[in-house]
């Protein structure tokens, strides 16, 4: 997800998604990379000149175990919850949309 301000990014998401995120720098980027299991999947923050954060286009989705702890957390870390929570049919789990510290517009699934 594109950052302009690592810092604030890192201390919005670490609180709200309960993770520690790994630092890393490129010579063009810089990272921080949320723990994962399967090295095929996985995700980060990442700051580099010509991307920036949009609420438009593709949205990610971010697990959670608790939907509502989840979006209380954001409230508390002054993101806002645009959308939902929705139930999805046939048990698929229930989802939600919010802003984050730097203007992204992200996703929450919380399985059945």
């Amino acid at each position: 997800m594109p950052v302009v301000d690592m810092d604030r990014a890192i201390k919005f998401y670490e609180p709200v998604m309960q993770v520690q995120l790994r630092r890393e720098k490129m010579d063009m980027a810089e990272l921080a990379v949320f723990p994962h299991d399967d090295p095929a999947t996985g995700g980060a923050l990442a700051k580099f000149e010509g991307v920036s954060p949009s609420q438009q286009g593709a949205i990610i989705y971010l697990h959670t175990d608790n939907l509502t702890a989840t979006l209380d957390r954001i409230a508390s870390a002054g993101g806002e919850c645009v959308f939902g929570p929705l139930e999805l049919p046939d048990g698929i789990g229930t989802i939600a949309l919010f802003i984050d510290s730097e203007g992204n517009r992200v996703g929450l699934h919380q399985p059945a």
